[in-house]
């Protein structure tokens, strides 16, 4: 049995130690204000892109459909927030959006797939024209191509052929949607659409821009292209932040970078005039697999809660909502590894001077690992991703641990040979495990 001596500061260190980490995921959960003048309280936005697949349902997986009843949900909560919908292809349950959008005031602006199929496109073309004229109320504008030229599927001849052909057969304005450099790289095409749809998405760029800068270069691009086709009208198809995934550069995923660009940028479709798609409605899990764990977390709405991740027009954002649990997980972190090094070491080691180590030993991996798990679910999306996301997180949270351990037991770090498993050798469990950990 321990004395005081040895007790009284291995608490008083743990204690400080676990009061800076509540501390500092404290300051990492503080809400970040986001002001703009952008959208009045209970104004809706212009319009959202919107695919309906929920949960492990995936347009890319051959028999999924998506039901009218989840559907007509979906258009129910998005009519709170926008006067629009815009589709990508008549295979996500076209109809079925037209329908429910027209019983809830709701705009779409219909997209047609084409692509180099050729059989495909003609029956999305056929489709579309049909539902054309039975949804004339509804359908605002049809889409023809999404990014079709930047895929390399067709060429700018083709294009133009098709939209002209669609053109000729609706009432309503027709256009072709690509990221901004495709029309300035295949000015033509401007020559058949009624307006110009581009795709700004800066945190794509080659040259990827940061959430502080978003609206500022969408101004800047919106001009450039504005310039070269100064008869058109510009509408900007596609505008957006994730809210989760992976940092390019300086332009780093996050709730509050996401809303500072959203916000951001519908203030100056404000002060200029201009219309503005945010992609997107919802996040969509499926796109992870195609564009890393960041391709899922580009929507605006929450569907467990139908409410926005953020107000549109302005207000606080945290970073770690959920601050309070990751702070914890940290601190039982910080628990098991002062526990560790208490039981491993001997009278005469536990000093102040030791727990002081134990400490500097163990702050930063248990904040750290409050973070871990936080990204787990958000990289995790196969078998082999959720293996690895979990391999990690138990490998930080048994470094910190073993690390002590070995502190207070006086266990340096192994050579490389002491770790192999020679017969007739007795191992040290304590050493495999703190040379396991030098290895990871």
């Amino acid at each position: 049995m321990r004395d005081s001596h040895a007790t009284g500061p291995a608490f008083a260190s743990f204690a400080l130690t676990a009061l800076i980490i509540g501390a500092v995921w404290w300051w990492l959960g503080m809400p970040v204000e986001i002001s703009a003048a952008s959208l009045a309280t209970g104004q809706r936005l212009y319009c959202l892109s919107y695919a309906p697949f929920r949960g492990g349902q995936d347009p890319l997986v051959e028999g999924t459909k998506v039901t009218p009843e989840q559907i007509e949900e979906d258009m129910a909560q998005l009519a709170r927030y926008a006067g629009c919908v815009r589709t990508y292809s008549v295979d996500d349950g076209a109809e079925f959006v037209l329908q429910s959008a027209r019983r809830h005031g709701l705009k779409v602006l219909h997209g047609i797939w084409v692509s180099a199929d050729a059989e495909k496109t003609r029956r999305q073309i056929a489709t579309s024209v049909a539902l054309a004229k039975a949804y004339p109320d509804v359908m605002a504008a049809v889409v023809v191509g999404n990014e079709v030229l930047l895929r390399g599927e067709m060429t700018a001849a083709d294009l133009i052929s098709i939209v002209r052909e669609v053109k000729a057969q609706v009432s309503m304005p027709v256009t072709y949607a690509d990221v901004w450099e495709f029309w300035l790289r295949y000015p033509d095409v401007q020559s058949a659409v009624d307006f110009v749809t581009i795709h700004i998405l800066p945190y794509w760029e080659d040259f990827p821009i940061p959430a502080a800068h978003a609206a500022a270069h969408v101004a800047a691009i919106r001009a450039k292209v504005a310039a070269a086709f100064p008869t058109r009208e510009i509408v900007i198809g596609e505008f957006g932040w994730p809210s989760a995934g992976r940092m390019r550069e300086g332009a780093r995923p996050s709730p509050s970078n996401q809303a500072r660009a959203v916000i951001e940028t519908l203030a100056l479709a404000q002060r200029e005039n201009f219309r503005l798609n945010i992609i997107e409605a919802y996040d969509q899990p499926w796109k992870r697999a195609l564009e890393g764990a960041v391709g899922g977390y580009w929507g605006v709405i929450e569907r467990a809660s139908a409410a926005p991740k953020f107000g549109f027009a302005g207000g606080a954002v945290s970073d770690h909502p959920h601050w309070i649990a990751r702070a914890l997980a940290g601190i039982l972190v910080a628990a098991l590894a002062f526990g560790a090094a208490f039981a491993a070491g001997h009278e005469g080691r536990l000093s102040v001077y030791l727990w002081v180590k134990v400490a500097a030993l163990t702050f930063l991996p248990a904040v750290l690992f409050g973070w871990t798990i936080e990204t787990v679910p958000i990289e995790s999306f196969s078998v082999g991703s959720w293996l690895r996301s979990l391999a990690f997180a138990a490998t930080a949270a048994a470094a910190p641990i073993v690390c002590a351990a070995a502190c207070a037991a006086g266990r340096p770090l192994p050579a490389f040979f002491l770790l192999l498993n020679r017969a007739g050798e007795r191992r040290d469990v304590l050493v495999c495990a703190l040379g396991a950990r030098s290895l990871c």
